[in-house]
């Protein structure tokens, strides 16, 4: 596919945090998933411990950079696996040791035990994607109705679905076929998962489930892995390795093919979606932005310069959180502006 780069690119990389465990007495950790909103950042870690970075400005002559604020361990020591932030109900939710722990927003503070326990037993969960964009409640102003914000937790034999505003509701149970689900995602009543073949639809509403599309079309069949990215209202972009190249196909909740077809030269490492564009990360570290109306590449972040891997994952962050950017600094100088006085 050839690369049609626009006047203006659209993204550019910016370090928001040199050294995550500076200072600090830790060794042989690594950063396993993180998330933002506004602004703070949230970095889970391999001992089980999440790290809570906050934008601040000490120096008025320096840029705002983003410093520690507080740390805490999860009460197993094991590592964290994805955190999720719902800002409209000031919650995160904390996936570690197949257990969905509850902390405030954004204080990073456990939601007392005696009024939402851990979910045990879980292989992965999804929130709803609708309910994960909602913004957070306003600082000042009158205050809105809080929704309640909806997940599906994928268990060895079912899907359990809960509501969760103050307290967690428990809604139902819908039974699936013994399979190891490894990733799932939500949009509204569609849920898509994967198994250790193929990709899944099931209607929560109907309780219909399709097989859509394999994990690997090529033979041997080999291990890869699954990506599912939430691209609109019940819809999904999935990808599949035929052998010789990555195709990722878009569907709607019903399993029907929509939009056009990407495709990668290998298997991405990470995948996200920032309308309009649909970013990935290749093994070779390199970063491809396609268009998702289009599906052609409008970007290439070249891979580091100094051959370091430095490059692991792509998050997502759906609410949006502040970069500190020197970009247009040069561009700005006081200006004197004459005032008159009316009697």
């Amino acid at each position: 596919m050839s690369l049609r780069a626009p006047e203006v690119p659209p993204f550019q990389l910016q370090q928001l945090i040199p050294d995550a465990f500076a200072g600090l007495p830790l060794q042989s950790v690594e950063i396993r998933c993180a998330q933002a909103h506004g602004t703070e950042i949230y970095l889970g870690c391999s001992n089980g411990e999440l790290m809570r970075f906050a934008l601040q400005a000490d120096d008025p002559n320096k840029m705002e950079s983003y410093t520690i604020l507080s740390r805490q361990s999860l009460p197993n020591d094991k590592p964290i696996d994805e955190i999720v932030l719902l800002p409209s109900i000031s919650r995160a939710l904390v996936l570690s040791d197949s257990q969905i722990h509850f902390y405030t927003l954004p204080s990073l503070d456990v939601v007392a035990y005696n009024i939402i326990k851990p979910i045990r037993h879980v292989l992965t969960f999804a929130v709803d994607h609708q309910h994960i964009m909602r913004p957070a409640q306003p600082p000042s102003g009158p205050m809105t109705r809080i929704e309640a914000v909806e997940f599906s937790v994928i268990k060895r034999n079912s899907i359990h679905l809960y509501s969760l505003r103050e307290k967690l509701l428990f809604l139902k149970e819908i039974p699936l076929p013994q399979a190891a689900r490894t990733l799932a995602r939500r949009s509204g009543q569609y849920l898509c998962f994967a198994d250790k073949e193929a990709y899944n639809v099931v209607d929560l509403e109907t309780l219909q489930m399709l097989p859509i599309l394999p994990l690997c079309q090529a033979e041997p069949i080999v291990d890869v892995q699954p990506f599912i990215t939430v691209t609109g209202s019940g819809e999904f972009l999935l990808i599949s390795w035929t052998g010789t190249s990555a195709l990722g196909i878009f569907i709607n909740g019903n399993g029907e093919p929509v939009r056009g077809t990407l495709e990668w030269p290998a298997h991405p490492k990470s995948v996200c979606f920032d309308y309009p564009y649909i970013t990935t990360l290749l093994p070779n570290t390199t970063i491809e932005i396609h268009k998702v109306d289009t599906q052609e590449i409008v970007q290439v972040v070249s891979a580091p310069a100094d051959g370091s891997p430095g490059r692991n994952i792509l998050v997502a962050s759906a609410a949006g959180y502040l970069v500190p950017s020197t970009q247009r600094s040069a561009k700005m100088r006081p200006v004197r502006v004459p005032l008159s006085v009316k009697s």
